[in-house]
């Protein structure tokens, strides 16, 4: 299932997770949550191999240990949301749909 294409208003920011918003429900290790706004990985949905730190020209992505989560034991967290450019690259090219580019106005 990819990310929530609303969870903007679905969802409460439950925490803050290297300088942006988690985005709930959170409980740890099984639900994860929604890390970044403007740059929005589902990390329940994540598959962690890092496609899209791979493909982002701007190197926003940092690759984060998430032991214990049932599907992967890594996650693409958005570092620096901020620098995005948005180009879209990670969201096109992330097989699992777990990336939402929000535009910034």
């Amino acid at each position: 299932m990819p990310i929530d294409s609303d969870f903007q208003t679905r969802r409460q920011v439950v925490s803050e997770h290297r300088g942006h918003k988690v985005w709930g429900p959170v409980e740890s290790p099984a639900k994860l949550g929604i890390h970044g706004t403007n740059v929005a990985v589902d990390w329940d949905v994540c598959v962690g191999d890092g496609v899209c730190a791979d493909v982002c020209p701007v190197a926003l992505y940092d690759m984060v240990d998430t032991p214990d989560h049932p599907l992967s034991n890594r996650k693409a967290d958005p570092a620096r949301e901020k620098d995005c450019i948005q180009c879209l690259a990670c969201q096109l090219q992330c097989p699992a749909a777990a990336i939402k580019i929000t535009p910034t106005p």
